[in-house]
Formats: C-alpha cells, sequence, structure tokens
C-alpha cells in the first residue's frame, strides 16, 4: 500500500506545482486522534510496517475539545493509483 503514495522528497517528485502535475496528484491527510501514548505507539507501529516515517508526521496538537492529542499524515497519491 505504502507504494501508491508519492514521496515529495525522492528525487523523482519535481517541486514545481503545475497544473498537470497537480491532476495527477490526491492530497490526502491521515489522522490519529487518542491518548498521548496511543498516537505515538500507532505512528510507531505504521513506521514498522514501512507506512511513514516517523517524522513525517505533524508534532502532537491538542484535538480540539476532548483532552486528546492528534498527528496528521499529509501524502500526495498518484490518482487512479
Amino acid at each position: 500500500m505504502p507504494e501508491c503514495f508519492l514521496e515529495l522528497n525522492s528525487p523523482g517528485v519535481e517541486k514545481d506545482s503545475s497544473y498537470a502535475q497537480f491532476l495527477e496528484r490526491e492530497r490526502l491527510r491521515i489522522l490519529i486522534i487518542g491518548s498521548r501514548d496511543g498516537v505515538i505507539e500507532t505512528i510507531h507501529d505504521l513506521h514498522g510496517r514501512s507506512f511513514a516515517e516517523v517524522g513525517a508526521w505533524s508534532p502532537l496538537l491538542p484535538a480540539p475539545g476532548s483532552g486528546e492529542v492528534m498527528s496528521i499524515l499529509t501524502r500526495d497519491r498518484k490518482r487512479g493509483g
């Protein structure tokens, strides 16, 4: 499954945002909400499964109105991939 995502820092992905490239990509955001320990453990578990590097996730942020924390991973996906 990780192969359907584009790595933004890889040599094959150009940094310019031309219209053609925009049409070929879909921006996805993966959100984890829970206890501090639960979010951190899940991020490390996903890293162990080669889903995403630990450093690719946002810093822990307070989740609105819940007393929990959240972390967000933003990825571009090839459309139709």
